[in-house]
């Protein structure tokens, strides 16, 4: 079963950090995350941009509205994700323990839907 760890982190945590041990942070991070991809456990990852580079975009009736980010009065922003492979919720939550952004923020995991499913329930065709 596949879920993605949403990675969540305070800005304001992470600021506090000697950039020394920021860096040292991160390369534990892509170390790991080369274990977890060749044990085929990591299926996919990737960090975003701050959230000040984003757009939000919102169609409501027939008006669309482009904002510039940030978009939320929150002190945790999403910065990047984790897509794996685990038997369980549990398994999951484990493998995001084992990840030091918890400490600065938070780590979602989320059950990944099945789209096949999806499509055989709504009529859609699978894409060619």
């Amino acid at each position: 079963m596949q879920f993605l760890l949403l990675v969540y982190t305070d800005p304001a945590l992470l600021d506090t950090l000697p950039q020394e041990e920021f860096d040292a942070h991160m390369r534990h991070c892509l170390q790991h995350a080369d274990e977890l991809q060749q044990r085929g456990t990591l299926l996919g990852y990737q960090q975003l941009e701050p959230p000040a580079s984003a757009r939000a975009v919102r169609i409501r009736g027939e008006r669309t509205q482009v904002l510039d980010g940030p978009f939320a009065e929150t002190k945790e922003v999403l910065a990047g994700f984790n897509l794996v492979e685990a038997e369980s919720i549990e398994e999951a939550v484990r493998l995001a323990q084992e990840w030091p952004w918890a400490r600065y923020g938070c780590i979602e995991v989320r059950p990944v839907r099945d789209v096949a499913a999806v499509r055989q329930r709504v009529g859609a065709r699978a894409a060619r």
